[in-house]
């Protein structure tokens, strides 16, 4: 099992770096955030990167963890934009104000996911991330808060969980081992400068690209 997972992170993995080398000279084209782009994600108050690895919570709900670092170049902190459950989008399709979305690890597949557990540090809404190959519950759900009619991908948004109506936050508390120095990352009550998010570093897939396995996601 461990070895057919180490492939399937490995062809992702390929797979990524060959849509990069496509896209990498058309993505100044790309004003929007579209479905199937594999994005880092940048709080923007702390300056840190949306983050998770194969690392679990030693407590609360036990799953794989997510938090914020500081890198710009770590290759943890690939999430793909995708659509709900039984709802998908359009890969290439820009992502609208208020569009509901799953937001996936592209090395470990599991998605952006919050339940009714505490956080470790700060005692807000443990954030994890669940599932595998991309197929969670319906936990795994948020929406894009934005001012226009798609998310600009130079524009700060929120991301509102649907099923608990907490907004994706970062406050500053750092871990210790085994992940030192990575921030907390969990979901709060009310919108604040804590929980505004910017698109950097990506693949923005564009309506015409041939996708890699199917159109939806």
């Amino acid at each position: 099992m461990e070895i057919i997972h180490s492939v399937h992170v490995f062809v992702k993995s390929l797979l990524f770096l060959l849509l990069w080398s496509k896209c990498e000279g058309r993505e100044s084209e790309l004003n929007q955030v579209t479905c199937g782009s594999l994005v880092k994600l940048l709080n923007t108050r702390h300056d840190v990167r949306l983050h998770s690895h194969d690392v679990k919570y030693g407590s609360g709900s036990g799953q794989q963890s997510v938090t914020g670092v500081e890198s710009a170049d770590d290759a943890n902190s690939y999430w793909q934009i995708r659509g709900k459950p039984k709802h998908p989008c359009q890969r290439g399709e820009a992502i609208m104000c208020g569009q509901a979305i799953r937001i996936t690890h592209m090395k470990t597949g599991r998605n952006l996911h919050t339940h009714h557990f505490s956080s470790p540090l700060s005692n807000n809404q443990e954030v994890s991330a669940f599932g595998e190959n991309g197929e969670g519950d319906n936990l795994d759900v948020w929406m894009v808060q934005c001012d226009g009619i798609h998310w600009e991908r130079d524009e700060a948004v929120r991301f509102k969980h649907v099923g608990t109506d907490v907004f994706l936050s970062v406050t500053g508390e750092q871990f210790g081992h085994p992940i030192r120095g990575q921030r907390e990352v969990h979901g709060m009550s009310a919108p604040n400068q804590h929980n505004w998010w910017r698109s950097m570093e990506g693949v923005f897939l564009q309506p015409s690209q041939v996708p890699l396995r199917h159109d939806e996601l």
